[in-house]
């Protein structure tokens, strides 16, 4: 680890994506979000850390998303839009068949695209000339990406639903000629998906700004592949491995590791880093810029990628047979630096972890991550998932988006497992606790809890299980389940355990330029 920290003072916070907020068939942007932020003060937490809040597709995942850079139209509420005018009282009501403890994303989605299309009738026949000029100041502001998402989306809504490989060859290609007619055919239905986006940034800036107030850091994630059926991809496509009918040639992935047996093909298009690094990573700066102007700080999804990553061939139905390849190393980060300034960035360096990544972590002075859940299965000594070898320039877990809750994993783990923690965790309470309170009380100058183990709930809540294609992101808490009671208790441990918020310590990822001023 680098010898000067770049994680500030002690800080704790809770993983919660938004989709999992109380509200009618989908967590929004509208109360609840208000209402978590003022709980999170409540409990003691300085953090709030997220998935990737960009645009989904039908399977829910914001890890196989239509866009690196839209933001989420499914967590546009309702009514936000009406109490701001925006939205007549009542004008589309949500399905009342929508369940409060999952999503349905199918039924979510029909319905917030009837929501959207009515929210931009009422801008189509408003004579309200101030929102007419933010609108269209939005379109300017994000012209390096909103054009292709927006025309993307309604061409895909044309070819009901297909992938852009399905469309006519000269849409696939990006014939200029086609590109032209279809925005003219097509143009009211992309001003609405941008006025989509303008209306989820106006609702996100809204409770990122009331979060920030109330001394609530938001952490946000960038995956590091995108999907093959994304706008970035269609765009972009020479920036990819892909043949010359748009298909993959070679897709991401991991080999066999603790997560599944024939490791995880994740299928994703792989880069052409080198003509990245002809552009000088242009799309990625773009990138960096547009998700630090939604979030605080940001965890680089898969970081050990960026130094070597896993092609796996496009024709394997598992990820066993691939090989590792050479990333863009410093070379990218470096380029968005001298771009960008300040980078407050988290690697997220799980999974098979060679010398050469951690060198590269800990060259760019990046904090790393500690999940408590693998500390427990073997005999190293030098597991640095243990709590006695967690350092300060980490962020510690009891278990990510990924992992079991706390809970489902001590009910499945074997008996050595069971008896290590038990041994380990402190306290005497219930498991979660005790692996909460572990977390808490280690060295790592960062902890973050998924609200399912601050909730205590078993394996039915988990919200992702790598390698299985159905059944993910739905998990969601009712409202009430966030107590009083709950945040007392929880803001006691934080406070036992010097995590408490305190104004004169700043808690957040130190910056090259914050150590020259120093």
């Amino acid at each position: 680890m680098p010898d000067s920290p770049t994680i500030g003072g002690r800080a704790s916070g809770i993983l919660l994506h938004p989709t999992s907020l109380p509200g009618p068939g989908i967590g929004d942007l509208g109360e609840h979000a208000f209402r978590f932020v003022d709980w999170l003060v409540e409990a003691g937490q300085s953090l709030w850390q997220l998935l990737p809040l960009v645009a989904v597709n039908e399977g829910g995942s914001p890890y196989n998303a239509l866009s690196a850079f839209a933001g989420n139209p499914l967590l546009i509420s309702s009514a936000e839009l009406h109490l701001h005018g925006l939205l007549p009282a009542g004008s589309v009501a949500p399905p009342q068949e929508m369940d409060d403890d999952c999503v349905d994303f199918g039924v979510v989605a029909a319905w917030k695209d009837e929501v959207v299309r009515r929210a931009y009738r009422v801008l189509v026949e408003s004579e309200d000339e101030e929102l007419r000029a933010e609108f269209a100041r939005y379109q300017d502001v994000n012209a390096e990406w909103l054009p292709d998402y927006a025309l993307f989306r309604a061409l895909r809504e044309r070819h009901g639903g297909k992938g852009w490989v399905a469309w006519p060859d000269a849409l696939r290609r990006r014939d200029s000629a086609a590109l032209a007619q279809a925005r003219r055919e097509l143009a009211n239905a992309v001003e609405r998906h941008a006025y989509a986006q303008y209306l989820f940034d106006l609702q996100w800036s809204a409770v990122r700004r009331y979060a920030n107030a109330h001394g609530i850091q938001i952490v946000g994630d960038v995956p590091i592949f995108v999907a093959h059926d994304s706008a970035d991809v269609w765009a972009h496509q020479r920036l990819f491995n892909l043949d010359d009918d748009g298909m993959p040639t070679e897709v991401s992935g991991v080999p066999p590791d603790y997560f599944s047996e024939t490791g995880q093909r994740w299928g994703n298009p792989l880069y052409r880093w080198d003509v990245l690094k002809q552009d000088g990573y242009r799309w990625w700066i773009e990138r960096f810029r547009r998700t630090l102007e939604m979030v605080d700080v940001v965890r680089v999804d898969h970081f050990r990628g960026f130094e070597s990553y896993w092609s796996v061939p496009a024709d394997e139905e598992t990820a066993i047979h691939g090989e590792w390849m050479p990333g863009p190393g410093r070379e990218l980060f470096d380029a968005a630096r001298r771009e960008l300034g300040a980078l407050p960035l988290i690697a997220e360096d799980l999974g098979i972890i060679t010398d050469e990544v951690e060198a590269l972590r800990d060259d760019l002075a990046l904090p790393g991550m500690r999940v408590l859940q693998f500390a427990f299965g073997g005999d190293d000594p030098e597991n640095p998932h243990l709590p006695g070898n967690y350092v300060h320039n980490a962020v510690a877990y009891t278990g990510t988006h990924d992992n079991d809750t706390a809970l489902g994993w001590y009910a499945d783990a074997d008996g050595d497992a069971r008896r290590a923690v038990q041994k380990m965790a402190a306290g005497d309470g219930d498991m979660h606790w005790r692996m909460i309170e572990t977390v808490l009380n280690s060295d790592a100058g960062w902890a973050v809890m998924p609200l399912q183990d601050v909730l205590g709930l078993g394996g039915q809540a988990r919200m992702n299980t790598p390698g299985v294609p159905e059944g993910n992101w739905a998990w969601r808490f009712r409202h009430g389940a966030l107590t009083a009671e709950l945040a007392q208790r929880l803001a006691e441990l934080v406070r036992a355990s010097g995590r408490a918020p305190d104004p004169r310590v700043p808690v957040g990822i130190a910056t090259d330029e914050a150590e020259e001023e120093e």
